[in-house]
């Protein structure tokens, strides 16, 4: 059951990997971030959809409420990473966006969720040195990342945590296939009220079709649902792990299929980032 689990979530965050570097692809043939953003999420809610008709569940107030910050999140989330990677590169978008743990940190800390210590803040610390190495914000703008691209990136991690917060308490009310569906609905309606809505309707005649159905279906459909079957059979610290494996997929889709390169200092930037994320959730555990 647990290796099981572990399989499901690997697959899934490597559909997440893909997805992003679908989005880089889709981007440099012209298409606007906030189109992709909607039609990853608009695909997704008809591949959740499915699976809330044959297992539905029962809603609620505090479920509805709290699925719609999930799905708040994941707007936030899905908009910010895309920018952020039509900003920069796929790899630095997507490990800024695995900030997330740090920015849970906080916001706990705030409403005094969690007890704050020297390790948490010596992580937190880590993580923004590994931002600044990543990154290269000391040369921002020459020929890496620009700060848009830098604050929509951590954007990204910002609207994750929200998501976990708001999924987490969600399940306390309800199963996972009517939080999301509520999500992905409230996803779809945020969205739509501000992209383009002619280069959306233009997708439905466009060559790229395809590549757009498959983005949703990776990045939000089946992607969500392997990740939630597999975290019921196996601890949460260990998925938050495996699920490093998204930004290294992200990164190589990046170099192999964008010819996108990192310096020496951005990849040490991404790995000071990646293990200080993972010994932060080994130690939470």
């Amino acid at each position: 059951m647990r290796v099981g689990g572990l399989g499901l979530v690997i697959l899934a965050a490597i559909l997440w990997g893909i997805s992003g570097g679908l989005g880089g692809f889709l981007m440099d043939k012209g298409w606007d971030p906030l189109v992709i953003s909607f039609y990853r999420g608009a695909v997704g809610l008809v591949c959740i959809l499915i699976w809330f008709l044959f297992q539905p569940t029962r809603w609620n107030k505090p479920l509805l409420l709290w699925s719609v910050v999930a799905g708040i999140g994941v707007a936030g989330n899905f908009v910010f990473y895309f920018v952020s990677i039509s900003e920069g590169s796929v790899a630095v978008a997507a490990t800024l966006m695995y900030t997330a743990p740090i920015f849970v940190l906080l916001i706990s800390f705030i409403f005094r969720l969690e007890q704050a210590s020297l390790f948490k803040w010596l992580a937190i610390g880590c993580v923004m040195a590994g931002v600044v190495l990543l990154t290269e914000v000391y040369s921002i703008g020459s020929e890496g990342i620009t700060m848009l691209g830098l604050m929509t990136g951590l954007g990204a991690g910002l609207s994750y945590a929200l998501f976990i917060f708001g999924f987490k308490y969600a399940s306390r009310h309800g199963q996972p296939q009517g939080i999301l569906t509520i999500a992905f609905l409230a996803f779809t309606i945020i969205t739509l009220l501000f992209i383009d809505h002619s280069e959306a309707a233009s997708v439905f005649y466009s060559p790229d079709l395809g590549w757009i159905i498959l983005l949703g279906i990776f990045g939000a459909g089946v992607s969500f649902f392997l990740y939630v079957v597999g975290l019921k059979k196996t601890s949460p610290t260990s998925a938050s792990i495996i699920a490093m494996v998204e930004p290294v997929t992200a990164s190589l889709f990046g170099f192999m299929v964008l010819s996108e390169l990192l310096t020496v200092t951005q990849l040490g930037g991404m790995a000071i980032i990646l293990v200080t994320v993972t010994i932060l959730s080994v130690n939470k555990s």
